[in-house]
């Protein structure tokens, strides 16, 4: 018996790599004599350059940058086996986990650290650069990003704004200029490793959905989301592009946007790039199970995430698959059903937050032996 575990990090909780080793802890508690493979996944967010890294025997670099809150701080990029290409994280530099919870606020966070590392690679020479944009705490329309690129954004009054832009900043721009973008962008090749297909503004946009995750209020999403609008009808005239009904484009609180429209990069999505890098494919021949998941099951499961991915090519190969999440969204449960075989939750009984946080490890172990059960029982279940 040969089973796969495969999920993608625990958000706020534990990288995907330690949510491997606790769900293969708990199935070897029931079978211990089964073959266990292990393999991290990630799907452009929190996780996928420490994936891709691995995957392809490389290295990191470090670089001091600008944090979401504007402090400087130290981050990384990964320099992939053959040399040439990076893959930057957008959550090492502009990640929410780098805002405490109480100081969470979308209209004062940057995307700038983020444009600091991509520079930071262009002037190393690599040419090929991968971004995951997932995890971010800003919804900043991606300008901090690519302000640190050599975008200038000037007020109705012709002043340039020359602190790194923020959400609150986007409705003070009447004016883009884009003359002294880095050179190096002249001949990169940029994909974006994106892992949501929402579109920049609007109900199913940026700020109405990830607003909130990232701290704000029902009445910051609606100025961050005009914000946005007014924004992107400055850049769109100014480049003559249209980027914001594209999908993807309200990524990283709109940061999908930036590097459609600023720097024709491709968008991506980053489960995919991260499934091929590992081979999954292979991997998955003749599993007899392979057990997936991420910190919380519900609709976004289903569009561009880690387990939703798995499920999609374990299904084509004739392999059953189970989800494990630290919650299941209930009204999601039916459309889940349709992808995976089975779901289970961590959590089995009333507990706070922080105390499902803490307790991660264990809980999961429990989910991987209770999924080793039902193997267990399947052979005596008749036709």
């Amino acid at each position: 018996m040969r089973i796969v575990i495969a999920p993608d990090s625990f958000k706020e909780s534990l990288p995907a790599a330690a949510v491997a080793r606790a769900i293969a802890d708990g199935v070897r508690t029931v079978l211990p004599e089964a073959e266990l493979d292990t393999l991290p996944l990630a799907d452009g967010g929190e996780g996928t350059a420490d994936a891709l890294v691995a995957a392809s025997g490389g290295h990191f670099v470090a670089s001091e940058v600008t944090g979401p809150r504007g402090e400087r701080l130290r981050a990384s990029y990964g320099v992939l086996g053959a040399g040439r290409a990076a893959i930057i994280e957008m959550a090492s530099a502009s990640g929410l986990e780098l805002v405490p919870p109480t100081a969470r606020n979308p209209l004062a966070t940057t995307s700038y650290g983020t444009g600091e590392l991509i520079r930071a690679a262009l002037d190393a020479g690599l040419d090929s650069i991968i971004i995951a944009i997932g995890g971010s705490a800003t919804v900043d329309g991606g300008a901090g990003l690519v302000q640190a690129l050599g975008a200038v954004f000037r007020r109705a009054d012709g002043t340039t704004i020359a602190e790194p832009m923020t959400g609150a900043l986007l409705a003070e721009v009447a004016g883009v200029d884009v003359t002294h973008l880095h050179r190096g962008l002249r001949r990169a090749d940029l994909r974006v490793a994106c892992d949501v297909d929402n579109p920049l503004l609007g109900a199913q946009g940026a700020a109405a959905v990830f607003g909130p995750q990232k701290g704000a209020s029902a009445a910051q999403v609606a100025e961050l989301d005009a914000a946005l609008e007014r924004f992107y009808d400055v850049v769109e005239a100014a480049l003559g592009c249209a980027v914001r009904a594209r999908p993807g484009a309200g990524a990283a609180g709109g940061a999908g946007a930036a590097l459609l429209a600023f720097l024709g990069a491709t968008l991506q999505p980053g489960v995919t790039l991260v499934m091929d890098a590992l081979d999954l494919e292979t991997r998955l021949r003749g599993a007899t199970l392979v057990i997936t998941g991420e910190g919380r099951l519900d609709a976004q499961t289903l569009h561009g995430k880690a387990p939703s991915g798995v499920a999609r090519t374990a299904r084509a190969l004739g392999v059953p698959v189970v989800a494990i999440g630290g919650a299941i969204a209930a009204e999601a449960e039916q459309a889940l059903a349709a992808h995976f075989d089975a779901i289970e939750a961590c959590v089995t009984q009333p507990q706070s937050l922080e105390q499902a946080l803490l307790e991660a490890p264990a809980a999961l172990q429990r989910a991987g032996a209770r999924v080793a059960r039902w193997l267990q029982l399947a052979p005596r279940l008749r036709e």
